[in-house]
């Protein structure tokens, strides 16, 4: 191999599962090998979790020129590390010019979980099958840090370079450890999944699934979009994630993009410049393509299901498109349209509050039809979590578990797997606020995403200090991001770990 070109001054950001192996080691060693060739590489390895770490992270990931990503199992389902990629991924939307993003697998050539598999399956990526390849994977970054091209191989089993193209990305659904799978024997049917599947049996609807990161929205729309196809309908899921940064600065883009997304999910030729006229608004024109292209085309009910919907609430054209939905919904009362518009059903999936965005409610179909807001699980649904794991805990300790995270889907399904991959419950306890514990990196994401936020982060801290948030808005942003509930009347932290990790950090 052709010893790389020098390599130019550049900042890069080493992204990597701390105190895992081979993540570190190779890390480590990657790091040294660039630093001798001029280039300023951060990592962190000695930062104390506190103001100034969360401060220095994100200022070296939007100035960093590159941002490489080791992927491992462990790294993949890491949420520093899905963190780190969200803001290189920010910067790119808010300037245009952001870390082009350089993944390292390592020894690893499964599935992404969701939304990573949406961010870095486009992207061509480096394999490292073990000790052999490091050398050879150190100058293949040496190369993409200089500028030039990677040579391709055709795939990984014939290949004699290191670097491969990207896999297909082969459906929009999420894999486990993201989504979980329609089948998977470890999901637990909450309350809430009745009120999402019971409204689907009817006809022309509109349902809005709300509620933070981690609840298990996408799951149980999965599980709403399988019940629908049993009853014999056609369904269409967009996630606007797959739709791109670029699209959001763009409405003709977007609108566009859209529209092929859903014919698409239809198995329907897009045919979109037929229906596109440069003398209607975007919102017109789709309204026409979804119209005559899709419904008059289709034979059947049709579910359109929209994930990651709050994505395009920072989009200048939001009131275009969910005025748009709006019209939509209304159109089904319209007797001129001889009842094509109720063989629609709408479902949208946020994260956020709409109202915080759309302010005009005759233009919002957030407000119509029905809301269902996802709730953490009972305490009976953490036994039963308990049961499916082979009951790893004790009464009291399932208790105790409870009372730690109240419930909470994505600590609770952590806690378990990590007692069943080995950690003691009494060790998990111990642990549970550290930030090198079960739950570290979890704490230290939100740590780092209330950085940008000293409004929401100093309304936390009155929370976790016992006094209540009197501004109606920064209540429903704390709860949106999952930070806190509501219990009689009054908001307090949404789970004991968040209390003590918080108040001592804030």
């Amino acid at each position: 191999m052709a010893t790389p070109a020098p390599v130019p001054r550049a900042e890069i950001f080493l992204s990597y599962k701390r105190n895992v192996e081979p993540d570190q080691s190779l890390a480590a060693r990657v790091f040294e090998s660039l630093r001798q060739e001029g280039v300023s590489v951060f990592i962190d390895r000695t930062l104390r979790v506190g103001q100034e770490w969360a401060r220095e992270i994100e200022t070296r990931v939007r100035s960093s020129d590159f941002l490489i990503v080791f992927l491992t199992a462990a790294s993949s389902i890491s949420e520093m590390v899905k963190g780190e990629i969200e803001i290189a991924r920010d910067q790119m939307g808010k300037s245009g010019k952001g870390p082009r993003i350089l993944p390292v697998r390592l020894a690893f050539t499964g599935s992404l979980p969701y939304p990573l598999n949406a961010w870095l399956d486009p992207l061509q990526y480096i394999l490292w099958r073990g000790e052999a390849d490091t050398e050879q994977i150190i100058r293949s970054l040496q190369a993409a840090v200089a500028g030039g091209e990677l040579p391709l191989s055709s795939t990984p089993a014939q290949a004699t370079s290191l670097v491969y193209s990207p896999p297909v990305y082969a459906a929009p659904l999420p894999p486990p450890g993201g989504g979980m799978d329609i089948d998977d024997p470890w999901y637990v049917r909450r309350k809430v999944d009745d009120s999402v599947i019971r409204p689907i049996a009817q006809r022309g609807v509109t349902l809005v699934i709300k509620g933070s990161r981690q609840m298990g929205k996408t799951s149980l729309l999965i599980r709403a979009l399988g019940s629908a196809i049993d009853m014999g309908k056609r369904c269409a899921l967009v996630d606007f994630q797959m739709l791109g940064q670029q699209s959001l600065r763009n409405s003709g883009t977007f609108f566009r993009r859209f529209g092929r997304a859903v014919a698409e999910a239809l198995d329907l030729q897009a045919d979109i410049e037929r229906y596109w006229d440069s003398g209607l608004a975007d919102s017109q024109n789709l309204t026409r393509y979804m119209e005559r292209q899709v419904l008059q085309t289709v034979d059947a009910s049709i579910v359109l299901a929209i994930d990651e919907a709050d994505i395009l609430f920072q989009a200048d054209f939001l009131y275009d498109f969910f005025g748009m939905l709006r019209f939509w919904h209304n159109q089904r009362a319209n007797p001129t349209k001889k009842g094509i518009w109720k063989r629609l059903d709408l479902v949208l999936v946020t994260s956020t509050e709409p109202y915080l965005f759309i302010d005009r409610d005759h233009e919002s179909p957030f407000n119509v039809g029905e809301v269902v807001p996802m709730s953490d699980f009972e305490i009976g649904e953490v036994a039963k979590l308990n049961q499916l794991h082979q009951s790893p805990l004790f009464a009291a300790e399932f208790e105790q578990l409870y009372e730690l995270l109240h419930g909470q889907p994505y600590l609770t399904r952590k806690a378990f797997y990590v007692i069943k991959s080995g950690l003691t419950p009494s060790q998990l306890f111990a642990q549970a606020g550290e930030d090198s514990g079960p739950f570290g990196d979890h704490l230290r994401n939100y740590f780092l995403r209330l950085l940008n936020h000293a409004d929401i982060a100093n309304a936390l801290k009155q929370v976790t200090l016992g006094q209540n948030c009197s501004d109606k808005k920064l209540a429903y942003r704390l709860e949106s991001a999952g930070l806190v509930r509501t219990e009689n009347g009054k908001i307090v932290p949404r789970c004991k770990l968040y209390a003590q990790y918080f108040r001592d950090r804030l």
